[in-house]
């Protein structure tokens, strides 16, 4: 299992069962020299649904390992949804997502939503992101319209762009 999705697993469930978080010693040393932010996601087995996804667009921790465990413990407490319990642990399917660091661009045809997630943000600050690869986001336009939708930043405003590349680690 690849060490990414493994530290969050083992998270989620010290986290769920034993309300405790992994040490530095569980942490993988491979994890322990890289800075970037990640997003992790957990989605339903069974029908593929979003359960909770919570991740940080630059690093805020002292390591990749510690981003992926405050990250983890988040997505299992995303206000968007109830928090997840033990007893769904095994219904869980878990992607961790690793971001580089994002650049701005000057239009939406810089945008590729197969290949890059977005950010927008308006000039008070609201920020929305959406990952890449999304199921149902086709296009530029759809994608930017969604990170709008999320940071509540309506069409009329003007907003900055940026693009990202993320290495995706899935459990399956």
């Amino acid at each position: 299992m690849d060490i990414y999705i493994k530290l969050a697993k083992l998270t989620i469930y010290e986290y769920l069962k034993n309300n405790r978080l992994p040490e530095k010693k569980e942490i993988p040393v491979e994890l322990l020299n890289i800075h970037a932010g990640c997003f992790v996601s957990l989605h339903l087995k069974k029908d593929g649904n979003l359960r909770g996804c919570i991740g940080t667009i630059l690093p805020t921790c002292k390591n990749l390992g510690a981003e992926i465990i405050n990250n983890a413990v988040a997505a299992c407490q995303d206000p968007r949804f109830e928090e997840v319990k033990i007893r769904e642990y095994d219904d869980l399917d878990i992607q961790v997502d690793v971001l580089q660091e994002p650049e701005q661009i000057n239009s939406e045809e810089s945008l590729d939503p197969k290949k890059y997630g977005v950010i927008v943000k308006a000039a008070d600050g609201r920020t929305g992101l959406l990952l890449p690869d999304l199921e149902g986001v086709d296009n530029a336009k759809d994608q930017i319209a969604i990170a709008r939708q999320k940071a509540g930043i309506s069409n009329d405003e003007i907003v900055y762009l940026y693009r990202f590349l993320v290495t995706r680690h899935k459990e399956n």
